[in-house]
């Protein structure tokens, strides 16, 4: 199997292109997902404190007998935290059993509660505090990264903006947005999380029987060629190896514009205007 490529983040700091995503998986099973995934040959884990398992993940962490600077591990900042950064960062740390996370993402800009700014420059002291490697975002759109960019001094550019993304929902503007600006893109739900049957899509389906791949590697691949950091979920271990089984070959240009033109619109989650604390 292929080895996994690095992406070089606009601080300079590396991260896996490919990793595994934690998201709904439970606190009793974090701990054998997680081991599996790392036996499985994973290295990079995105976890987050609302999904309520970052103790599974950090047992699964410590067990592993893997070298930390082997590891890169995301953590975010939940909404009601964005007035207390700091304490929230460390509790995260406590529960990982870190010292130091490789990125900490604020997890939804809650426009109305107006505290994601201060949040994000309370997050660059951190960085050079060393508790954080790199900092970034998600959910955000070009207007919230604007203000992050704007005030006095020199702004602190996030590294990834972590975004739905999938064939049927792009998010183009966002994503070149970033683009021009040095900001990697992280895509959550690439395969859409099962609300879309992406698998039976015509060019992804052709893709699959051209290449001897499965529906859903040949959209990770998709992703891959796109640029996209992605980290597919899934309890399994038999999948988390075909998901990672995605670097032995490449899809055409004629078939990565196909995949590219099935753009619908199809938001799986909420708008991020639409999230609060409330």
């Amino acid at each position: 199997m292929s080895e996994i490529p690095n992406i070089k983040l606009n601080d300079g700091n590396l991260i896996p292109q490919l990793g595994f995503g934690v998201f709904k998986v439970d606190e009793n099973d974090a701990e054998r997902v997680v081991s599996e995934a790392l036996e499985a040959g994973y290295r990079h884990i995105d976890t987050a404190k609302i999904y309520g398992n970052e103790e599974g993940v950090g047992r699964a962490i410590e067990k592993s007998g893997i070298d930390r600077s082997e590891l890169f591990i995301t953590t975010k900042l939940w909404n009601d935290d964005q007035k207390n950064p700091k304490d929230a960062l460390d509790a995260s740390l406590e529960r990982l059993g870190l010292d130091y996370v490789d990125l900490y993402l604020i997890h939804w800009p809650c426009e109305k509660q107006g505290a994601y700014v201060d949040a994000w420059e309370e997050l660059g002291k951190q960085r050079e505090a060393g508790l954080v490697k790199s900092i970034g975002v998600c959910n955000f759109l070009p207007k919230h990264l604007d203000n992050l960019l704007s005030p006095g001094g020199e702004p602190i550019v996030p590294v990834v903006n972590q975004i739905e993304l999938h064939p049927t929902y792009q998010q183009r503007e966002v994503t070149e947005y970033c683009r021009s600006r040095g900001i990697e893109i992280e895509a959550w739900g690439p395969l859409g999380q099962g609300k879309y049957d992406l698998f039976n899509e015509e060019p992804i389906a052709q893709a699959a029987k051209a290449h001897g791949k499965t529906p859903a590697q040949v959209v990770l691949r998709w992703h891959i060629q796109e640029g996209n950091i992605i980290f597919p979920k899934t309890s399994h271990k038999e999948r988390m190896v075909e998901n990672m089984d995605i670097f032995d070959f490449e899809l055409t240009d004629e078939e990565f514009l196909k995949i590219h033109d099935l753009e619908r619109g199809n938001r799986v989650a909420a708008h991020p205007d639409e999230v609060d604390v409330d």
